[in-house]
């Protein structure tokens, strides 16, 4: 995850973390880095709506604006429910949280632990059964009301450990291709008299036994 620094730090701190990418950018750290640079506007965030824009406008010193309808309008926070009748275990939707929110396997039953949930959506249009959909998980209450900065904390948590959880994946993956990489440039054994394999239990010790006494009884 990006580590920042000074006010771009601070904006990401104001930020709900869900990770949405309906701002334009990767993730919450890298829209708020974009704001910090003065690339991108502080009315690009739907979850954290009017009060989120306000808390953007008190640390850049900018002007507060309505929310620029270009990424989406304000609303209540949601998460996201399976209907398991419909699922049909692709997986893709686990790989596409970002929270790591979603739990199940190749074709088995996908189920959403909705204490992780920050109602992202990009899980939905992932499904191609169309079994996923979004439940309202706090009533009348829209933006920062509807979203704690403990919630928020904890999405941040959990973003981070899943891009650790992606590094490591693709540092084993890329160490198990030079694995295959090394042994397809290594030379062909040398030909002659074929050797018994190293004997690595008491089946194979038996079998590497009899072939030498079948080599020892042939005629010269």
């Amino acid at each position: 995850m990006q580590a920042l620094e000074g006010l771009a730090a601070r904006i990401d701190a104001a930020l709900p973390q869900t990770q949405c990418t309906r701002c334009g950018y990767a993730d919450c750290a890298a829209y708020a880095q974009a704001i910090a640079d003065g690339e991108a506007g502080i009315d690009q965030c739907p979850p954290g709506g009017a009060q989120g824009i306000a808390r953007l406008a008190a640390l850049t010193g900018q002007a507060v604006r309505p929310l620029n309808p270009r990424f989406g309008v304000e609303g209540p926070r949601s998460v996201v429910v399976i209907d398991e009748s419909w699922c049909i275990g692709c997986t893709l939707c686990i790989k596409a949280c970002p929270t790591d929110a979603i739990v199940g396997a190749n074709k088995l039953m996908h189920t959403v632990m909705e204490q992780h949930c920050t109602g992202c959506e990009l899980c939905i249009p992932a499904c191609p059964v169309d079994c996923m959909a979004l439940e309202n998980a706090s009533g009348q209450a829209t933006g920062w009301a509807a979203w704690s900065p403990e919630e928020a904390r904890h999405a941040r948590l959990r973003y981070g450990q899943h891009q650790e959880r992606l590094a490591r994946e693709a540092q084993e993956e890329n160490a198990r291709l030079a694995g295959q990489a090394s042994d397809a440039a290594s030379p062909p054994p040398e030909k002659g008299n074929p050797q018994p394999p190293p004997a690595t239990d008491g089946k194979q010790a038996a079998i590497a036994a009899a072939l030498a006494r079948a080599r020892a009884r042939r005629p010269a």
